[in-house]
């Protein structure tokens, strides 16, 4: 029993002593976060009449907009009015149908009136067969593929095959764009002052918001519980997270939800792998090692300004399926990766960055939750005494309600999307009130994805699709 005792303890004390480098890691981001926020902010003042310019000059590149789609009917039209009315001088928007069973396809030629067309197109990276290609009389900048289903990096891998602009843009069907967000995620590829090859925006969650003609015309919270706690994931992993990578340029992953690349550099590296489901995360790592084995200044960027507004998950079902298969994504992207983890070659990215995502975002959430479950065994069979697990509570969950809040007060000190005093409230408490269930759930499904790996499961899973709340606009009385 002594034995037994004395391994719990020790046990009990690596996890906690993981925890205290774990949560500094997590502080050190806050800090670069905090530095890069505000060095944004102020370099925004004198942007006004750059977008402007921006939005209106011939020198401005244009952008290719692909959009993969699969099964999309419910939110696919709304998302394509966004697309269609963004503010930007040239671009064209590529739908690519990946063998969709339900009525994308049949909803997108209808309301578009879409026709065939034999356009030819240079094939340089291999792809699922393409059965038809489609434009749109009513939208000239609209093409619409339809290929045989072959996953969402198969699909824009075939929209950069028909692609015509030097930069594209990945967008998710269930997205849409404020009408600025490519003027600001294209802004510094314009500048000049850095040789940048990637840009990522924000992804914020659409749910509680009202849209109208494909813009979101007021801010509002989820009044579900589920995308509630989405909200504070998502400030926290964008405005914390990818923030304070892109202030030491060793970002290794642009949400593919809203993401702007140089289209030469990815072709150079045969685009998007179809033999992982997280592809943008794997894209971005390849990204950086090529850039570092060809000793290049570019850089990958993340801006927190430029919006993209998306569904998100309103059961714990599909929460599940979601986030099991990010956990997915990122194992194997570490996999594919493991040569460059702590290789000196590609210096700070070989020596932080991929050791973060490794010991912190991989193996985290499985030792946070086996942690907890040994100190509660060890409280039940007085082997863990009651100042250690108090101490264990603060570095866990204290902390973790410290970096929610932390997340919430940079969104109201820079952007503002949520003004209401109310909205700061309830997002205040969810900060938590999440740390108290969800935050343990979350663990749990992506321990289980550890399971799903070694039965080789990585089926990409479905998940249903409510739709975008869309309110028509009021009429103006005559």
């Amino acid at each position: 029993m002594t034995l037994l005792k004395e391994v719990l303890f020790l046990t009990n004390f690596l996890i906690f002593f993981y925890v205290v480098i774990v949560d500094t890691f997590y502080l050190v981001l806050l800090i670069l976060s905090l530095k890069q926020l505000r060095l944004y902010l102020q370099r925004k003042k004198y942007n006004k009449y750059e977008y402007e310019e921006i939005s209106t000059s011939y020198l401005t590149p244009p952008v290719s907009i692909l959009v993969p789609a699969y099964n999309e009917e419910k939110t696919i039209i709304k998302s394509m009015i966004s697309f269609l009315n963004i503010q930007y001088p040239e671009y064209e928007v590529i739908i690519i149908n990946d063998g969709s069973n339900d009525q994308t396809l049949d909803k997108l030629i209808e309301h578009f009136k879409l026709v065939r067309t034999n356009q030819p197109y240079r094939k340089q990276l291999h792809t699922e067969e393409i059965k038809d290609i489609y434009y749109s009389i009513q939208f000239p900048q609209l093409k619409v593929i339809d290929k045989i289903n072959g996953g969402k990096a198969d699909a824009l891998n075939a929209g950069l095959n028909l692609s015509s602009y030097p930069y594209f843009c990945a967008v998710d069907a269930d997205s849409v764009l404020e009408h600025d967000a490519l003027i600001k995620t294209m802004k510094p590829f314009m500048e000049g002052i850095d040789d940048v090859i990637v840009c990522g925006g924000i992804v914020r969650i659409a749910k509680g918001c009202k849209i109208s003609n494909g813009r979101v015309t007021e801010v509002g919270l989820p009044r579900n519980l589920i995308a509630l706690h989405q909200v504070i994931e998502y400030l926290r992993s964008f405005l914390m997270g990818r923030l304070g990578f892109s202030a030491i340029n060793n970002l290794l992953i642009v949400s593919g939800a809203f993401g702007v690349f140089r289209k030469k550099e990815v072709l150079y590296i045969n685009g998007y792998k179809t033999d992982t489901i997280g592809e943008d995360m794997e894209l971005v790592i390849r990204l950086q090692r090529y850039l570092y084995d060809e000793k290049k200044s570019s850089k990958v960027l993340f801006l927190p300004d430029p919006v993209c507004w998306t569904e998100a998950p309103s059961s714990l079902k599909d929460l599940y399926k979601q986030r099991s298969r990010w956990h997915l994504g990122l194992l194997q992207c570490l996999w594919e990766h493991k040569r460059a983890i702590f290789n000196p070659t590609y210096k700070f990215m070989g020596i932080f960055a991929l050791p973060y995502f490794l010991f912190v975002e991989l193996l985290g959430p499985t030792i946070e939750l086996v942690g907890f479950i040994l100190l509660l065994v060890g409280l039940y069979f007085d082997f863990v005494s009651i100042p250690f697990a108090i101490l264990f509570f603060i570095f866990t969950l204290l902390f973790g309600i410290f970096l929610s809040l932390s997340a919430v007060f940079m969104e109201e000190y820079s952007l503002r999307r949520y003004p209401k005093i109310k909205d700061l409230f309830i997002l205040t408490l969810c900060s938590f009130v999440e740390n108290f269930w969800y935050r343990q759930l979350n663990a749990v499904w992506r321990t289980w994805a550890f399971f799903r790996a070694i039965k080789r499961d990585f089926s990409w899973g479905d998940i249903k699709r409510s739709g975008f709340e869309y309110h028509k606009p009021k009429e103006k009385p005559e």
